[in-house]
C-alpha cells in the first residue's frame, strides 16, 4: 500500500513537532532561567505552527486514501500510485511552510512595549498576540482565514471521506468485510479525534474568549500527547 508514504511523513513530522517544544517546556519545568531569546521564540513560533498545520492537511489527505481505498479498491493503485502520495505530501508540506510565514510575518510585525512575559510553556500565536500593545484584530482575522484554510477544509475533507466510507460500508453484505473496513480507519480516525478536537477549538475561537491556564492543557493535547501517541496508534495496529 502506497499509504505508508503518509505514514512515514505522520512519523517524520512528530518527531520534528516534540523536538520544536518539549525541550524548552523541559528547560522551563526543570530549570531556573525560564526566558527564551527573541530570535528563539520566533523559529519556534514558525516550526511549531508549520508542524501543526502540516499534520491538519497529511490527516485529510489520509482520509482521503482510506475512502479510495475502501470504496474504489480496483482504481486505488491508479489514482494513489507512488508519485501521487508523494505530490500530496510535498503539498502538505510546503503549503504549511508558507501559511505560517505570512502568520509569522504578521504577528512578530505588532508592537510589543513589555512586560513579555509569557504565560505559555512554547512561544504560540495565540499568546504571543496577548503582549501585543495595539490591536490585534486584523492578525486574528488572517489566523482565523489560514485556520478555514489549513484546518477546517481538510476536516470537512475528513468529514466527507468519512461519511463516504460509512455508506459504502453499510452496503457490504458480508459482516466481516465490514468489520475489516472499519478496522482499517480505526486507528486514523482516534488520531484525527485527538489532534482536531483540540487544534479547532484552539485556533477557530476569538482570543477575548479564551482561558490562558485552559488554552496550555488543550496546546498539549495537540503538540505533545498526540505526538506521543501516534506511533503506538498506528504500530499497534498494523
Amino acid at each position: 500500500s502506497f499509504s505508508y508514504v503518509f505514514f512515514s511523513n505522520l512519523s517524520f513530522l512528530d518527531i520534528c513537532y516534540i523536538s520544536t517544544n518539549v525541550p524548552q517546556m523541559l528547560s522551563n519545568i526543570m530549570g531556573r532561567k525560564k526566558t527564551i531569546p527573541f530570535s528563539s521564540c520566533a523559529t519556534q513560533m514558525y516550526f511549531s505552527l508549520s508542524f501543526g498545520m502540516i499534520e491538519c492537511v497529511l490527516l485529510g489527505v489520509m482520509a482521503y486514501d482510506r475512502y479510495v481505498a475502501i470504496c474504489h479498491p480496483l482504481h486505488y493503485t491508479i489514482m494513489m500510485n507512488r508519485s501521487a502520495c508523494i505530490q500530496l505530501a510535498a503539498i502538505s508540506w510546503s503549503s504549511s511552510f508558507l501559511s505560517s510565514m505570512v502568520i509569522n510575518v504578521l504577528t512578530l510585525s505588532l508592537p510589543y512595549c513589555g512586560p513579555n512575559v509569557l504565560n505559555h510553556y512554547f512561544c504560540e500565536v495565540p499568546s504571543i498576540l496577548r503582549l501585543a500593545c495595539t490591536d490585534t484584530s486584523f492578525t486574528e482575522m488572517v489566523v482565523f482565514i489560514f485556520s478555514i484554510i489549513i484546518v477546517f477544509i481538510p476536516f470537512l475533507l475528513i468529514v466527507v471521506s468519512y461519511a463516504r466510507i460509512l455508506l459504502s460500508v453499510l452496503r457490504m453484505q458480508s459482516a466481516a468485510g465490514r468489520r475489516k473496513a472499519l478496522s482499517t480507519c480505526a486507528s486514523h480516525l482516534t488520531v484525527v479525534a485527538l489532534f482536531y478536537g483540540t487544534a479547532i477549538f484552539m485556533y477557530m475561537r476569538p482570543q477575548s474568549k479564551s482561558s490562558r491556564a485552559g488554552g496550555k492543557i488543550i496546546a498539549v493535547f495537540y503538540t505533545v500527547i498526540t505526538p506521543m501517541l501516534n506511533p503506538f496508534i498506528y504500530s499497534l495496529r498494523n
